[in-house]
């Protein structure tokens, strides 16, 4: 039977600052598990195109969890306005339980 989960987008400036919130989310129980992926970024900001490297970060969590996580990135993410997407999903009973463990 599939369980619920949330799964969570967010990007950061470099590899170390990524780390840093990943471990930061595990640690305290808010992420079961965050999946951590360079990538190149193309966005408007302030008017101009900007280009820079990144890292994004795919954070599973528990639905339960999602407000308190989402206060948490705000603090101690990098940027000003970080990005921040979020949608429920479903994952296998097993997946799922161990997510909603993790994030207890």
């Amino acid at each position: 039977m599939a369980q619920p989960l949330t799964l969570c987008l967010t990007t950061e400036a470099s590899e170390a600052q990524a780390e840093a919130l990943a471990q930061a989310l595990v640690e305290r129980g808010l992420a079961a598990c965050v999946a951590l992926t360079p990538m190149r970024s193309l966005y408007r900001w302030r008017g101009t195109l900007e280009r820079s490297q990144e890292v994004q970060l795919l954070i599973k969590t528990s639905p339960s969890r999602l407000a308190e996580l989402e206060a948490a990135v705000r603090q101690l993410h990098s940027y000003d306005t970080p990005e921040w997407i979020h949608w429920p999903a479903e994952a296998s009973a097993a997946y799922g339980a161990w997510v909603a463990e993790g994030c207890s």
